[in-house]
C-alpha cells in the first residue's frame, strides 16, 4: 500500500521518483476521480490505479506530465504577487 501524503505534498522532490502516494495526493489535490485523472493524463484508469497501489511507478513522459500538473496546481496555491487577496 502506498504511503499517505498530504495533497500539498503531491510532487516528489528533485531527483525522486513518483510513488503511489504522490500520484494519489496529486489526484486528491486536483479533486479528480481516477477516471477523470486518467483522461486528463491520456492513460487508462487502470494505470492510475496501478500507480496508486504501487504496482508500478510512473516514468518517462507520464512522470513529466505529472510534474507539470503538480507545478500548475502549486501556482494556484501561491499568494498573489501584489499581496492582495482579491
Amino acid at each position: 500500500m502506498p504511503e499517505s501524503l498530504s495533497p500539498y505534498d503531491a510532487a516528489p522532490g528533485p531527483g525522486e521518483q513518483w510513488t503511489g502516494g504522490h500520484v494519489a495526493a496529486l489526484r486528491a489535490r486536483l479533486g479528480l476521480s481516477q477516471a477523470a485523472f486518467a483522461r486528463r493524463l491520456g492513460v487508462r484508469q487502470q494505470t492510475v490505479s496501478e500507480w496508486e497501489t504501487g504496482r508500478y511507478n510512473p516514468r518517462g513522459a507520464s512522470a513529466t506530465v505529472l510534474r507539470i500538473l503538480a507545478e500548475q496546481a502549486a501556482a494556484y496555491d501561491a499568494p498573489p504577487a501584489n499581496g492582495d487577496d482579491a
